[in-house]
C-alpha cells in the first residue's frame, strides 16, 4: 500500500466523506488525516510508523483550541504527516475506542484524561505508549511544544523499542484486569465508593459537584437517582442521594445553563451558579 499525497493547504482530505461533524471540522486540515479504519491500520504497519491517534468531539472548546493552533498549521502537519499515520476519531461515534484509550492515558499518566485525546499507538497491536491530552503549539503551562513532543515520541519509538514493549505488556496487562470477568457479579463496593466521591464533591448551595466550569453529567444524577430507588425499594432510602440529584436538576433548570427557546441544556456552565453557559 502506498500512501496518498497529503492534502495541500485548502485541499480536503480523507475525512471530506465522513458523517460526523467533529471529523467534518478537521476535512481542511493540513493533516493526512485517516478515519479509524483497516486500511489506515495496515499503513501504520507496512510503513513501520507509530499511529497519532486524536480523539475528540465537535462541541469540545480545546479540541477546537488544539485544531486551530497546530492541526491547521502547515508546519505542524508537516512533522505529524512526516512522522506518523495520524487517525481522528469522534468519540460520539466510537465511545468503544475512546473508553479504552481514556483508561489507557489514565494508567499511563497517572491523571484524569479528556478531550482532545493524543495518543501514540504501536503500529502493530495498537497498544498505546504515549498518551496526553491538549498539547500547545509553543511550550506554555508546563506543557511542551507539540511538534517538540512529536519528535521526542517518535524517537523514542525508534530508539527504545525494547522497553516500550515491555511497558505495553505491562499496560495491556492493567487493562486487562478492569475489565470484570466473565460470570462473575462485583459485590456493592464500586457503587458505595461512587455515591461517596459525589458526596464529598457536592456543592450543598448551588447543586452540581464541584466547582466551574460545571457540567450536567447525566451519568451522576441518574446513578443518584438508581441509587436512591434501589434503596428505596430494600426500606433504606439514601435521601439525600435523591437531594444531591434533585436539588442540582433545579439550580440547573433555573439557570442561564438551559435552554429557554429550543430546550434542553448547554454543555457546560462556566460559573458555580450555573448561570453563564458554554455554547
Amino acid at each position: 500500500m502506498t500512501q496518498a499525497p497529503q492534502p495541500a493547504d485548502g485541499q480536503a482530505n480523507r475525512l471530506a466523506g465522513a458523517t460526523s461533524p467533529y471529523l467534518l471540522q478537521h476535512a481542511h486540515n493540513p493533516v493526512d488525516w485517516w478515519p479509524w479504519c483497516p486500511e489506515a491500520l495496515a499503513l501504520a504497519r507496512e510503513t513501520d510508523r507509530p499511529i497519532l491517534l486524536s480523539i475528540g468531539y465537535s462541541a469540545c472548546h480545546w479540541c477546537h483550541v488544539m485544531a486551530h493552533e497546530s492541526f491547521e498549521d502547515p508546519a505542524t502537519a508537516a512533522v505529524m504527516n512526516r512522522l506518523f499515520v495520524n487517525i481522528k476519531v469522534d468519540r460520539e461515534e466510537r465511545p468503544d475506542l475512546d473508553k479504552v484509550y481514556q483508561s489507557a492515558h489514565q494508567l499511563l499518566a497517572q491523571r484524569a484524561g479528556g478531550w482532545p485525546l493524543t495518543v501514540f499507538l504501536m503500529p502493530g497491536d495498537l497498544s498505546p505508549f504515549f498518551a496526553g491530552t491538549y498539547f500547545p503549539r509553543e511550550s506554555r503551562h508546563g506543557l511542551p511544544a507539540f511538534t517538540y513532543l512529536l519528535e521526542q515520541v517518535e524517537h523514542a519509538y525508534r530508539e527504545q523499542r525494547g522497553a516500550l514493549e515491555e511497558q505495553n505488556l505491562a499496560l495491556m496487562q492493567a487493562l486487562a484486569e478492569l475489565e470484570p470477568s466473565p460470570g462473575v457479579i462485583p459485590d456493592a463496593a464500586p457503587l458505595e465508593g461512587a455515591r461517596g466521591q459525589l458526596a464529598g464533591s457536592f456543592d450543598a448551595e448551588h447543586g452540581g459537584f464541584g466547582r466551574a466550569p460545571k457540567f450536567p453529567h447525566p451519568t451522576n444524577l441518574e446513578f443518584l437517582l438508581r441509587h436512591w430507588s434501589a434503596t428505596a425499594a430494600a426500606g433504606q432510602p439514601d435521601v439525600h442521594a435523591l437531594h444531591m440529584a434533585t436539588h442540582t436538576l433545579r439550580r440547573m433548570i433555573r439557570g442561564g445553563l438551559t435552554d429557554q427557546l429550543g430546550g434542553g441544556f448547554c454543555r457546560c456552565s462556566v460559573d458555580d451558579l450555573w448561570m453563564i453557559p458554554h455554547f
